[in-house]
């Protein structure tokens, strides 16, 4: 191609854009919905397709040593790929998601983009036990903020779009568009703003109608219909009972697991290598465990699959394990597939015990309290309780069971908030002070920049002045309180306060003989301009203080009031709350 040519494309790309920055923020929020949605499915769909090509490449390996040390290899493959190559993290990655939307205006690294995807591939093709879900969330999210910057659009534009991504992905995934849009809005965003509906919807319903064209408009979990009567009702309100306790047992042993490993394997590559060796030695014997587990769900649905109580529930430990010792160790993955199979798992567990103690009881067969279980350990793990509910309602088709299905999934979800304040995403973010809900206390203050509060007319004293020499200055001070700093290097030594020296201003003799460090305050509660909003405002209530002095490496650099973080908070409440 001629230098001619390309400098005309090149115009016309550049003309292009700016079309797009300057066109109406609806359209931009509507073309940048379709264009996610098909960048997210066509990742939906080339991840599923690896996946595909990897298992019936890898199923046929049958000597026993390659088979144990596949996921060591898988493991250390992504290890090295994601922390030395490309210069990225294992785990999950819907964090990462959550923070950037909670606390960076819905930035997101490019390189998020593939990291995660490529990870997936490996951790899960070579035998991992994990999901593809979360990654292609990771993606599309990415993808979507990485285009909101390009076309330079605001933050409320950059959040939309990133949530955008997300339900593309879940929606191309599971050809699932109504549980791609309550994921991101319920669990993603976390509210349901018009604003952020518009390119959700639109990329939602694009990447499930790319999907569709390339993988036919399937049924992922496909079952008879099911006629639920009023015994599975009831019986439903103690499968959430069983739903919670391993949802419960899933968020913890999930959280420990790095805390564990990282304790005692401090050498990552060791840790990946340790941890696939462990996941292989146990998949060898029980191959449910590895991989995403989507067959093993269809055949507990569909009845092919027929063991006893304590196998079905041998499989429940060992796949909370395994999914917890794959990410812990550093592989790349998500929750979603093991949720379903540990909720597919519980339900058939809770229908066998049920069968045990009450042969004569007139229910439903397995295929339904597999379906109804799955709901119900989707919406603990994440504490979503719509989402749990639509996502098994579309890839299973499963309307004639929704009483059920919504009855376990509310049930599960309240139960688990007893006793997990935060899902299985949002804990980590919490320790970290980084997840902070829309229009919340935490978000409005987190939204804030301290330096915007700053005060620095306050006038200076020195330790060596005479209480007469701030008489004058008492005067033209608005203020009641003066900082005492250092002459040579500025730094802050206490605070006069006026009601402690009134007493010394009419007495000559007093005032002319009293220095300013003898009646100065030098325990002094300091704040520093790196300080979060909500740590600024613990430590207001800590002190029950109108204000505090900001020091910097000792210097002092102004005051921060109470009042004028009130201010600035009810400004930044009205430009939230008309989003």
């Amino acid at each position: 191609m001629s230098h001619t040519k390309m400098g005309k494309l090149a115009k016309r790309w550049f003309g292009f854009r700016q079309i797009l920055i300057n066109s109406d923020e609806r359209f931009k929020l509507g073309f940048i919905g379709v264009f996610v949605g098909v960048t997210s499915s066509l990742a939906a769909v080339g991840l599923t397709k690896g996946l595909s090509f990897f298992h019936h490449y890898f199923s046929q390996v049958e000597h026993p040593v390659i088979s144990i040390i596949l996921p060591a290899i898988g493991l250390l493959l992504t290890v090295v790929l994601l922390k030395y190559v490309i210069k990225d993290f294992g785990g999950h990655g819907l964090p990462e998601v959550i923070h950037s939307l909670s606390l960076k205006g819905g930035v997101i690294k490019l390189r998020s983009s593939y990291s995660k995807l490529i990870g997936s591939l490996i951790t899960i093709s070579f035998g991992g036990s994990a999901g593809p879900e979360a990654p292609i969330v990771v993606s599309g999210a990415a993808l979507g903020s990485n285009v909101a910057r390009f076309l330079k659009t605001n933050e409320k534009i950059r959040i939309a779009v990133a949530g955008s991504g997300a339900a593309a992905a879940i929606a191309s995934i599971f050809n699932a568009p109504i549980a791609g849009i309550i994921f991101t809005m319920e669990v993603i965003i976390g509210e349901w703003t018009p604003v952020y509906l518009l390119p959700i919807v639109i990329a939602s319903v694009t990447g499930t109608e790319i999907s569709r064209l390339l993988n036919g408009n399937q049924i992922q979990f496909s079952h008879e219909l099911i006629k639920v009567n009023l015994n599975d009702i009831f019986l439903s309100i103690f499968l959430a009972l069983v739903c919670a306790f391993f949802s419960v047992l899933f968020i913890r042993v999930l959280r420990n697991s790095s805390k564990y490993l990282d304790k005692y394997l401090k050498n990552i590559l060791l840790k990946a290598f340790l941890g696939g060796l462990i996941i292989g030695l146990i998949s060898f014997n029980i191959p449910y465990i590895k991989g995403e587990g989507y067959k093993f769900v269809q055949d507990i649905i569909t009845g092919h699959f027929t063991s006893g109580i304590l196998f079905i529930l041998l499989i429940i430990v060992l796949k909370i394990f395994a999914t917890s010792l794959t990410l812990g160790a550093g592989g790349a993955g998500g929750v979603f597939a093991p949720s379903l199979v540990i909720g597919s798992s519980a339900g058939l567990f809770f229908y066998l015990v049920i069968r045990a103690l009450f042969p004569q009881l007139e229910m439903n067969e397995a295929g339904l309290f597999a379906l109804v279980g799955m709901a119900g350990v989707l919406s603990g793990t994440l504490q979503a309780p719509l989402t749990g509910m639509f996502l098994i309602i579309e890839i299973s088709n499963g309307y004639d069971a929704i009483l059920p299905l919504l009855l376990v999934s509310f049930l599960t979800s309240a139960i688990v908030k007893q006793f997990e304040q935060h899902s299985i995403y949002q804990y980590e973010l919490i320790q970290k002070g980084h997840l902070h809900r829309p229009r919340t206390d935490g978000k409005i203050l987190a939204d804030i920049n301290p330096r915007e509060l700053l005060e620095n007319d306050l006038t200076l004293v020195y330790p060596d002045m005479l209480l007469s020499a701030l008489i004058p200055k008492i005067k033209k001070s608005n203020r009641n309180y003066f900082p005492v700093v250092d002459r040579e290097n500025g730094y802050l030594l206490g605070m006069v306060y006026f009601n402690d020296i009134k007493d010394f201003i009419f007495d000559h003799t007093l005032i002319n003989s009293i220095l300013i460090e003898e009646v100065m305050h030098s325990d002094l509660t300091t704040i520093s301009i790196r300080d979060s909003l909500n740590d600024i405002q613990k430590k207001f209530e800590q002190t029950n203080s109108w204000s505090l002095p900001v020091v910097e490496n000792q210097k002092y650099m102004g005051l921060i009031s109470k009042a004028t973080m009130l201010d600035l908070y009810r400004k930044e409440l009205k430009v939230q709350t008309e989003l």
